[in-house]
């Protein structure tokens, strides 16, 4: 994931299940607003050394159903929209896969909490994440 540390409502998922979503964008304060308005998210904050990521939680039980973070640090390569996490059992076969079939790994293996995400681009362009952990 995009941020440094777990997301506290993340649960045990199964190889081949999306584990999160996230959206890296130069103006994540604008950007967290924005989607606090038009769905009604509220936003927990998290500290990233200077400045804040938000876990965008749902208005009616508060459960974190996505991040909003800076294009910044380690997610300053990371394209400007939503961008999925899938769990695989084996990432260094996951990315072998890609390159073999005609896809692109944009950037990683990089280091999360407990295991390693890479981001993919697919032979028509789509971009997604793979996660081990």
């Amino acid at each position: 994931m995009e941020t440094e540390a777990q997301h506290p409502e993340e649960e045990a998922k199964h190889p081949g299940e999306i584990v999160w979503c996230d959206l890296t964008v130069p103006h994540a304060e604008t950007v967290r607003d924005f989607y606090r308005a038009v769905i009604g998210w509220s936003v927990t904050e998290l500290e990233m050394g200077g400045y804040s990521d938000y876990c965008m939680n749902t208005p009616d039980t508060g459960k974190t159903v996505a991040g909003i973070v800076h294009a910044r640090g380690v997610n300053s390569d990371l394209p400007a929209q939503w961008l999925i996490y899938v769990k695989v059992t084996s990432l260094d076969a996951s990315m072998s896969a890609v390159r073999r079939n005609g896809g692109t790994v944009l950037t990683g293996p990089k280091p999360i909490p407990g295991g390693h995400y890479c981001v993919i681009r697919d032979p028509d362009g789509a971009v997604m994440a793979l996660i081990q952990n």
